[in-house]
């Protein structure tokens, strides 16, 4: 590859890698602003989270720690995974931890993230043969490790009064949850393509779009035919989930296959909204704040699964070895993190700017 080429994919790269830090900031950031008092603090925790989170992930990238990528803009990208998953975790908490905690969960997440990816993508202790693990754009390392480990840490923190105290949103906080959902859509096939085969990135934007359209479509019909009327916080999440299983098929399955996932997704994470979250957090009582389970967890665990049956010739052991121990490796990090949180102390009040915000 002349020096002039290799130049050219790099500078394509690093619009990819903006796009995603627009995922990160301005996506992940709106998204979680539904909390209605909560808005000032939901943004401040997303730009901590980024910042810690990438150069923490860049460093153990840079020095060779559980592999490393090749260029800088790889490791950039991969440290944007990485925030991303992070972020999916602290929605499991959002609102529940002080803004130092959410420091720390940063510093303590990454690297069990990178650890899990070093098990599933490089072959790491033997469990998975290297490159046999099809995860492109990070269902499984990505959103279900997240949002599980985020479970694992409610799990561990959640008290009962925070579990007794309202979620309280508004029309304008649901507005800029909705802004940043559409943030997100947009810049999602640029996320799953940011390190596919220059030949395979068409394809998968294609696979992507189509996707988050067949999700889009089924949150509509499934949460008006569930909930009589249509629910802004299905729309602002579930309306994603097609995203999250088309990751790992994103630049293998024909176009077809991607909607039909993305209609399976939107359908699974509805249900999972209207129907499974309020009586799963009754049941443990414990509370996961953005639903993060139901957006990023299941669609993320139907889309490695998915794998297994649309994609031909890859090995099914390899990747069930790989989701079960994404899902150990996460909830059992998520536990211990939690405990060692919960060792600086508890907010006074849950879900209020207030406490540690100066507010007009």
């Amino acid at each position: 590859m002349s020096d002039e080429l290799s130049a050219l994919l790099e500078v394509q790269k690093y619009f990819r890698a903006i796009h995603i830090m627009a995922m990160l900031l301005v996506g992940f950031g709106f998204l979680m602003v539904f909390v209605r008092r909560y808005g000032r603090s939901a943004l401040t925790a997303t730009y901590l989270l980024v910042s810690v989170a990438i150069p923490l992930y860049f460093l153990k990238d840079s020095l060779g720690i559980l592999g490393g990528a090749d260029s800088s803009i790889d490791r950039l990208i991969l440290a944007e995974f990485g925030a991303a998953s992070l972020l999916i975790c602290a929605g499991a908490v959002l609102g529940r931890i002080k803004m130092n905690q959410y420091l720390l969960l940063g510093l303590l997440f990454i690297p069990c993230y990178a650890f899990n990816e070093w098990i599933l993508l490089s072959g790491g202790l033997g469990l998975i043969p290297a490159g046999s693990f099809v995860d492109t754009g990070g269902s499984i390392v990505i959103h279900a490790f997240g949002a599980l480990f985020g479970l694992g840490v409610a799990f561990s923190m959640t008290t009962p009064q925070e579990f007794a105290t309202p979620i309280e949103s508004d029309e304008t906080s649901d507005r800029f949850s909705l802004l940043g959902s559409m943030v997100l859509w947009v810049f999602w096939p640029s996320f799953c393509a940011a390190l596919v085969a220059v030949q395979d990135v068409p394809a998968t934007i294609v696979n992507v779009v189509l996707a988050l359209c067949g999700s889009t479509l089924a949150t509509y019909v499934a949460s008006s035919g569930l909930r009589g009327k249509i629910s802004a916080a299905d729309i602002a999440n579930a309306a994603l989930a097609g995203g999250v299983a088309i990751g790992s098929t994103c630049d293998k399955v024909p176009p077809a296959y991607a909607f039909v996932i993305g209609v399976l997704a939107g359908t699974l994470s509805t249900v999972g909204f209207a129907l499974i979250q309020e009586r799963f957090q009754a049941a443990i009582r414990k509370v996961d704040t953005c639903g993060v389970l139901h957006l990023h967890g299941l669609p993320g665990l139907f889309g490695g699964l998915a794998a297994v049956v649309a994609v031909g010739g890859i090995s099914a052991g390899a990747q069930l070895t790989g989701i079960v121990v994404t899902i150990v490796l996460a909830v059992a990090c998520g536990l211990v993190v939690g405990k060692i949180l919960a060792l600086l102390g508890r907010r006074a009040e849950p879900y209020v700017d207030a406490e540690e915000f100066a507010l007009d």
